[in-house]
């Protein structure tokens, strides 16, 4: 890393270190993807991740990108590589201590949404419950897992929305009820109620 009296320069070819916290506070705010899956052995997960978004709209695709661990893949992307399913949840400001909870380390066979004293509520299409207080959820299947650098890519077909009356206004989701958090860096996050609009020139 080099510098000037007001710049910093980085050559990743010469840095030893990973960008992760370059990247994860230049890239913000972030989405938060609260991602409940099941093992094969029964175990309800639950967890956040902020490299999450749209990956395509028709057909209807999510991503999340989990970066792996010291013994490889997470619990989430095993159990989506494994199951075939997940359900993407949101996460609003009333959520977001439980959604702390859920990020902890926990042993094998022990729930978050236990850990968090969270609700279940079953889903329409997939064997994986959602969380009962989310305003609105995408219940999925695993399209691809795709292996990149130390992480991988969970991509996912959304089969059924969930949403709480709370987000729509006249049967249409409404962006400004959708109070969702987002991610900064370390343990910052923002709000998504301080808002302006810009008209898209022809």
């Amino acid at each position: 890393m080099t510098g000037t009296d007001d710049a910093i320069a980085i050559d990743v070819d010469d840095r030893e270190r990973s960008l992760y916290r370059v990247l994860s506070s230049l890239i913000v705010p972030r989405p938060i993807g609260w991602v409940s899956s099941h093992s094969p052995d029964g175990v309800d997960n639950l967890a956040p991740y902020s490299f999450v978004t749209v990956a395509s709209v028709e057909p209807p695709v999510v991503l999340f990108a989990p970066v792996n661990g010291p013994d490889g893949l997470k619990d989430t992307p095993r159990n989506v590589r494994a199951t075939g399913e997940f359900v993407l949840n949101l996460v609003t400001e009333e959520l977001a201590e439980a959604m702390n909870e859920t990020s902890a380390t926990l042993p094998p066979g022990e729930s978050e949404f236990d850990h968090a004293d969270l609700e279940r509520a079953d889903s329409s299409v997939v064997d994986v419950p959602r969380v009962a207080g989310a305003t609105a959820a995408l219940e999925c299947t695993r399209r691809e897992l795709i292996d990149v650098g130390g992480s991988t890519l969970v991509l996912g077909d959304v089969r059924y929305v969930h949403l709480d009356e709370s987000v729509t206004t006249d049967g249409r989701v409404d962006v400004g009820e959708v109070d969702a958090i987002g991610r900064l860096a370390g343990s910052q996050y923002t709000r998504t109620d301080d808002r302006f609009s810009l008209e898209r020139p022809p």
